[in-house]
C-alpha cells in the first residue's frame, strides 16, 4: 500500500464515524459499542489475551452489557454471546441460522473452503471425508506410528539433557507427528521449511487483517502461501503414486482423502478443499496439542498427589510389556485416569479461547436481534470456570469426569459441541496418552520458571515452561 492510500485510508476514518453516528441501529440490536472502524475492540482484546487478562475483560463486558453484548471483531461487527445456552444455540447452529464463518484473517490464512467456512451439504461431504480416516477404526493401526515418533522425539531432544523447553518441544513432537502419520512428510529439508513456514503463518491466525508489509498478518499470508504450494507439490506426488499404483490408499489423510470417490467415480473432495483442510488440521492438531501436553507437564509438576496417580497407572502398563515393546490400542484404554486429568487440564487452560460464527439471516437469540452476516463470537473459559457448574472451579480435580454424564451439556467445550465436535478429538487422546506415557515412565522434573502464561492468542507458559529434567528407571 503506496504512503498516499495510507493516508487518504486515515482521513476515511473521521467520515466514516459521523456516518456511523446518523445510522439508527435497531433498538434490538445487542447493546454496546462497534468501536473504531475495522479496528473495534480487537486490540483491546488481543492486549488482554498476552496480559492474561482475557476473562477478566470478558468478566467487564458482562458486568457492564449482560450475557449479550456487541462489538467490533478483527474487521466485522460482532455479537458476543455468553452461557451454556449461548454455546447450545452457537453448536448446534440455531436452527440453520448460524453457519460457519470465521474472521478474514482466518478465512485467508487457512483458506475459504476448509471446514470452518463450510456450511450445509459441503460442510457434511468435507466433515465426513476427514472423519472417516480420524475416525478410532482407523486410527488404531498408527498407535505404533506415533508410538515410534514419541520415542524417536525423546531420543533426540530429551534424553542426556539436564534442562529442556517443554512447549517448543511439544510443538517439534506433533509436528513431526502431522507430517508423519497424516501426510506421509519423511524427515529431511522439506519437512524442516514446512515447519517454520507453519510458525510464521500462526502468528497472524488472530490479527486485524491490515495486509500492510509491517503487519503480522501480512507476514502469515506470504508463510500461508509457501505452505500451499509444498502442500500442492505433495498432493500431486500422492496422486501420481495412487495412479501408478505405488501407494495405499490409507497410508496418510492426504492419500485417503484423494482415493475417496463417489458413485459416480468422481473424487469427493476437490484439491483446493483438500489443501484448505490440510492447512486446518495443522493448526487443529499441532499447537492445541503442543499446549495440552505442555500444561499437563506443568499440572503434574505441580499437584504431587496427581503425578503420583499418572505415574501408577503408567507404570502398571509399562510392567506389562516386553522391552521395546509398543503400546497398543488395548493400553490407550487403561489409561483412564491420565485422560482424565487431561480433560481437566482442557477444563482450567482450554487451548482455543474461543472461536466465531456467522449469522445467515437475521437472527433472534434472547431478544435481540443478530443482522444478517455479522460475526458471533463464542468462548470457553467462562463456563468451564463456572461455579454452579463445576464446584470450587479454581482446584485441579480430575474426578470431575468419572462420569462425563454428569456434566451439563454445552458447559464442557474444548473440542466443541454436538454436530460440531471437532472430527480430531480421537487423534489428539491417542497423542496425548501415548506423548504422557513415555515423559512419566522415563523422566522426572520440576519447574525452573514461573507459572505465568500469556495467549496470543493460545496460551503459552513463560520462557516456554523452562524445567529441570531427570532420567528414571522403572521401578
Amino acid at each position: 500500500m503506496s504512503f498516499s492510500l495510507l493516508i487518504s485510508f486515515f482521513l476515511l476514518i473521521p467520515i466514516l464515524l459521523l456516518l456511523r453516528r446518523r445510522r439508527k441501529p435497531s433498538k434490538r440490536v445487542p447493546p454496546g459499542s462497534l468501536g473504531i472502524p475495522i479496528i473495534g475492540q480487537s486490540l483491546d482484546l488481543l492486549r488482554a489475551m498476552r496480559a492474561n487478562t482475557a476473562e477478566k475483560w470478558l468478566e467487564e463486558r458482562i458486568k457492564n452489557y449482560g450475557p449479550i453484548s456487541k462489538l467490533s471483531l478483527f474487521g466485522k461487527p460482532t455479537v458476543m454471546l455468553y452461557g451454556q445456552a449461548a454455546n447450545k444455540f452457537v453448536f448446534s447452529g440455531g436452527g440453520n441460522t448460524i453457519v460457519n464463518g470465521q474472521t478474514q484473517s482466518i478465512r485467508m490464512i487457512l483458506g475459504d473452503r476448509n471446514l470452518l467456512e463450510l456450511s450445509g451439504e459441503d460442510h457434511r461431504r468435507v466433515r465426513s471425508a476427514l472423519v472417516s480416516f480420524l475416525r478410532p477404526e482407523s486410527l488404531k493401526r498408527y498407535v505404533g506410528k506415533m508410538d515410534e515418533e514419541v520415542i524417536r522425539h525423546l531420543h533426540m531432544h530429551w534424553h542426556g539433557k539436564q534442562e529442556v523447553k517443554v512447549l517448543p518441544l511439544m510443538k517439534t513432537l506433533t509436528f513431526n507427528i502431522i507430517c508423519s502419520l497424516l501426510f506421509g512428510l519423511e524427515r529431511g529439508e522439506q519437512r524442516d521449511q514446512a515447519l517454520d513456514c507453519f510458525q510464521a503463518m500462526m502468528d497472524g491466525i488472530w490479527s486485524v487483517p491490515i495486509n500492510m508489509p509491517f503487519t503480522r498478518y501480512n507476514r502469515s499470508l506470504k508463510a500461508s502461501a509457501r505452505i500451499q504450494t509444498m502442500l500442492k507439490e505433495i498432493v500431486h506426488t500422492k496422486k501420481m503414486e495412487l495412479k501408478q499404483k505405488a501407494a495405499s490408499d490409507r497410508q496418510d489423510l492426504i492419500s485417503c482423502l484423494l482415493g475417496m470417490v463417489d458413485e459416480d467415480d468422481k473424487q469427493v473432495m476437490t484439491e483446493k478443499e483438500i489443501i484448505h483442510n490440510i492447512m486446518l488440521v495443522i493448526v487443529a492438531g499441532h499447537d492445541t496439542s503442543a499446549i495440552l501436553l505442555t500444561f499437563i507437564i506443568r499440572i503434574l509438576a505441580n499437584e504431587p498427589s496427581i503425578y503420583a496417580e499418572v505415574l501408577q497407572e503408567q507404570e502398571e502398563i509399562a510392567k506389562s510389556k516386553l522391552s521395546g515393546e509398543p503400546l497398543t490400542w488395548e493400553d490407550l484404554s487403561k489409561m483412564k485416569y491420565t485422560w482424565r486429568v487431561a480433560m481437566e487440564t482442557l477444563r482450567m487452560v482450554p487451548p482455543i479461547f474461543g472461536g466465531f460464527r456467522k449469522a445467515a439471516t437475521d437472527t433472534e437469540y434472547d431478544g435481540y436481534l443478530i443482522p444478517k452476516g455479522w460475526q458471533i463470537f463464542w468462548f470457553s473459559a467462562m463456563t468451564h470456570m463456572e461455579n454452579s457448574i463445576f464446584p470450587d472451579p479454581s482446584k485441579f480435580d480430575p474426578s470431575r469426569f468419572e462420569n462425563q454424564t454428569s456434566t451439563p451439556p454445552y458447559c464442557f467445550i474444548p473440542f466443541g459441541a454436538g454436530a460440531r465436535t471437532c472430527p480430531g478429538y480421537e487423534f489428539a487422546r491417542i497423542e496425548t496418552l501415548v506423548a504422557i506415557h513415555y515423559l512419566v515412565t522415563r523422566f522426572t522434573w520440576k519447574l525452573c520458571s514461573d507459572n505465568f502464561f500469556c495467549r496470543d492468542p493460545m496460551p503459552a507458559p513463560s520462557q516456554g515452561l523452562l524445567v529441570q529434567i531427570c532420567p528414571r528407571k522403572l521401578s
